[in-house]
């Protein structure tokens, strides 16, 4: 038996359905999300609390004439089932099937593609101002939640609507939280709302004394600068007012009728930008992810096979633990993301010297820098994909003034499912060229601790890269090693080839060293540790034995860690050495498994050996084809042995 869901093919058969029948869909596409994160992974508990605003939006606004533009996206999926995208919804987050975001490329109801906060309302505006400009009319709704609210873009937009005036129609999904409880003094005043009715009883008491008088009614209605002053004195959205939009909330948002009602006020409104303030719940609908919507936030698809090493976050977060509580001068700081980047234990043993500053990568670095112009040695721990955000800040605020703040970029390379949007492959590149800049790389868990303390001890700004996922399963010094700055390390001596290898792709390069051997190939493999600065020394010295040099890196094959060396070789006048590169290609990389990318891309032993092989021919030598004698007289052979057998 079908239900109402399979029978929505676009927002126009939504709008056909009855009110007694939309909570039955919403219990179904809560369903449908709940089922297919069990197998895809995915953004779960943020979904749930949006499926009645998006049923909501999509019967008042008419997609995709009218603009919805999602903030950060991760909620979209209640979008995509009700736009045409139900059949292939079983193919989110995997490779070649639908992106878990928001994509134009994909259905034309995706106004805006978006993976990172805070953009909705500048790109709203930037389609309200063409609208106007070409005398159209359509409506433009960004939806952007309370997290997403504390990114400086936002509240940047936010300014420039209130100044300009243009009609926009801002919807705020307010459930008090990012990934994890949202923090900031504008959370502190949308929090007030949610828990103080002081307002809407107070306002009810004014009517019903003013309408109980002669004339009441009358003057209740033209009482508009008494509800305005009561309004201030006791109900921060006047701070909305203020700002030039019309407040209409805080409305219900697991109330389809009520969030209609209010989403018409502000359809409807004239010439004027508007704010609906919608209160939901993460997780709404499923128990396990209201009671903890911080672990339902994104869950992960089932794991074919576990690995007993932990995770490169597990191992970060430890062992900045052990940095606090060994230097009083150690701090550290994240954006929105303590439980992401393993800082969670930490804030709880050091609340005063771990901070968490929303969705703020500028602000977050900033900080860093003021709290080391005072002596402390700070730990900006940032997805690799989200430092992009703050590119400025570490130029002009740290690296000028040659600042010691320690990056911790998590996530770096590959990340899999979450797709190009979070992508951690152009760290390497966008940092390198930064003066003052130490960039980088472990290739197991332990050498990340002792990367991370030898950041720490640096006295100058420094970037610590790793991955995504599992470490090596490698066994961990209890002492942690300060390691020499820009000195690589020799894992494997051979004379053929000198194969340069950069965090994740350390072990690979290893285990394909192995496989040429069996064919006579013998190779020096080196841990770079470093793409800056580099081993001059070991790279030239090596450069100039073997004649031929591969360079792998998981990151963006322009301006990384093989151009590093190629220019290295440049400055020496090495230009007999033959160089080769494997990297990422200069193109955004959608999403997928990270396994699968790295063998496409030939980060893995077999695509290793396999442009060794292409690149360097001259190593393995010519196959002896026998002669038609030869051949003949092994013919006759194999034929009298076939006889003597039978």
């Amino acid at each position: 038996m079908s239900g109402i869901l399979d029978n929505i093919h676009s927002p126009s058969d939504l709008k056909k359905l009855i009110y007694t029948k939309l909570d039955q869909l919403a219990s179904e596409i809560r369903q449908t999300l709940i089922e297919r994160a069990s197998l895809n992974g995915g953004h779960l508990a943020s979904n749930l609390g949006v499926v009645e605003l998006t049923i909501a939006l999509h019967r008042v606004f008419n997609s995709p004439k009218d603009k919805i533009v999602w903030d950060v996206g991760h909620q979209s999926y209640s979008h995509k089932l009700l736009t045409g995208r139900r059949d292939s919804f079983a193919t989110i987050r995997q490779y070649e099937g639908l992106s878990g975001f928001p994509a134009r490329d994909e259905s034309p109801h995706d106004a805006f593609g978006a993976g990172h906060a805070g953009t909705s309302v500048s790109a709203a505006l930037g389609m309200a101002l063409a609208r106007d400009l070409k005398r159209e009319n359509f409506h433009v709704v960004p939806v952007i939640g309370d997290g997403a609210l504390t990114t400086g873009i936002a509240l940047e937009a936010i300014n420039n609507v209130g100044h300009m005036g243009t009609k926009l129609t801002v919807v705020l999904c307010d459930n008090n939280m990012a990934i994890s409880p949202t923090v900031g003094a504008i959370s502190t005043l949308l929090s007030q709302v949610r828990t103080d009715p002081k307002y809407e009883m107070a306002k009810g008491e004014a009517r019903k004394f003013v309408t109980s008088m002669p004339l009441g009614g009358p003057a209740w209605t033209a009482s508009k600068i008494m509800k305005d002053r009561l309004k201030r004195a006791i109900l921060p959205p006047a701070f909305w007012e203020d700002l030039g939009f019309v407040y209409i909330g805080p409305v219900n948002g697991h109330n389809i009728n009520e969030i209609e009602s209010a989403l018409k006020r502000a359809r409807d409104f004239e010439d004027k930008p508007t704010l609906v303030h919608v209160l939901t719940k993460k997780g709404k609908g499923y128990s396990p992810a209201e009671d903890d919507a911080v672990k339902f936030h994104g869950v992960s698809p089932p794991k074919t096979s576990k690995s007993e090493a932990p995770s490169y976050s597990n191992v970060f977060g430890q062992t900045t633990l052990r940095l606090l509580e060994e230097d009083q001068r150690v701090v550290a700081i994240t954006a929105a993301m303590l439980e992401g980047t393993g800082l969670a234990e930490a804030a709880q043993q050091f609340p005063n010297r771990v901070f968490d500053v929303g969705i703020c990568e500028q602000h977050a670095v900033t900080l860093a820098a003021g709290l080391s112009t005072q002596g402390f040695i700070p730990i900006a721990a940032i997805y690799s994909t989200f430092l992009q955000r703050a590119y400025d800040q570490i130029i002009h605020d740290v690296c000028i003034q040659n600042l010691p703040v320690v990056f911790a970029l998590d996530r770096a390379g590959i990340v899999g499912e979450d797709g190009k949007t979070h992508q951690g492959t152009f760290d390497l590149s966008y940092l390198r060229s930064v003066p003052n800049m130490v960039v980088a790389a472990p290739k197991d868990e332990d050498e990340l601790r002792h990367l991370l303390f030898t950041a720490v001890n640096a006295a100058c700004p420094m970037a610590v890269r790793y991955p995504r996922g599992n470490g090596e399963g490698v066994p961990m010094e209890h002492v942690l090693q300060q390691l020499p700055i820009g000195k690589g390390e020799v894992l494997r001596e051979g004379h053929d080839l000198s194969i340069l290898a950069i965090g994740s792709t350390v072990y690979p390069a290893l285990t394909a060293a192995e496989q040429l051997s069996k064919d006579g190939v013998k190779c020096t493999v080196v841990n770079a540790r470093f793409a800056k600065p580099l081993d001059q020394d070991l790279i030239v010295e090596l450069g100039a034995r073997t004649k031929k040099v591969l360079t792998i890196e998981e990151n963006s094959i322009n301006g990384g860690f093989g151009s590093a060396v190629l220019e290295l070789f440049e400055s020496h006048n090495l230009s007999d050495i033959k160089t080769r590169c494997i990297g990422l290609p200069d193109e955004f990389i959608e999403h997928g498994p990270q396994a699968m990318f790295r063998s496409m891309f030939g980060l893995d032993p077999k695509g290793i050996v396999r442009k060794v092989r292409a690149s360097f021919p001259e190593l393995f030598p010519e196959p002896i084809f026998p002669s038609h004698s030869e051949q003949r007289e092994e013919s006759c052979i194999a034929h009298s042995n076939h006889r003597d057998n039978e």
